[in-house]
C-alpha cells in the first residue's frame, strides 16, 4: 500500500484516497512502539512475498501473504473496523459510491494526487 501521508485523507481520518478508491488507515489508537513494530512486521513480509515470488515458490508466498493479512488486521487496515461509533466500512470502494463522495469532489485537483 503507498504511504498514505501523500494522498487525501477522509476529514474523520478513517480512510486515504488512492485513484479514487479508499483505503483504511491504520488505527490511530496503537502505541507508537507497537505501531512500528507491525509496520515493520508488514514490511518484512512483503519483502518475503517479492522473494517467493522471484522464487516461484508457491508455499512461502502463501506464507508471507498470510503474514501480511495478519499484520494489515493488527494495524486495523483491514478485518474488524476500529472505530467504535457504528459506522459502515468503505474499505476499498470507489469514494464516488460512498458519502465521502461530495467531500472528494470538493478538492482541488492537486489535492487529489
Amino acid at each position: 500500500m503507498p504511504d498514505s501521508s501523500k494522498y487525501p485523507t477522509t476529514p474523520d481520518g478513517r480512510y486515504f484516497v488512492v485513484r479514487e478508491r479508499l483505503w483504511r488507515t491504520s488505527n490511530p489508537g496503537l502505541a507508537p512502539e507497537l505501531r512500528q513494530q507491525l509496520v515493520d512486521e508488514l514490511m518484512g513480509a512483503r519483502r518475503q512475498v517479492g522473494l517467493a515470488l522471484k522464487a516461484r515458490d508457491p508455499k512461502a508466498e502463501r506464507k508471507a501473504r498470510k503474514a501480511v493479512d495478519e499484520a494489515k488486521r493488527a494495524l486495523g487496515e483491514r478485518g474488524p473496523v476500529w472505530w467504535t461509533d457504528g459506522a459502515p466500512d468503505f474499505n476499498r470502494r470507489m469514494v464516488g459510491n460512498t458519502p465521502y463522495a461530495g467531500w472528494y469532489a470538493s478538492l482541488s485537483d492537486n489535492a487529489r494526487t
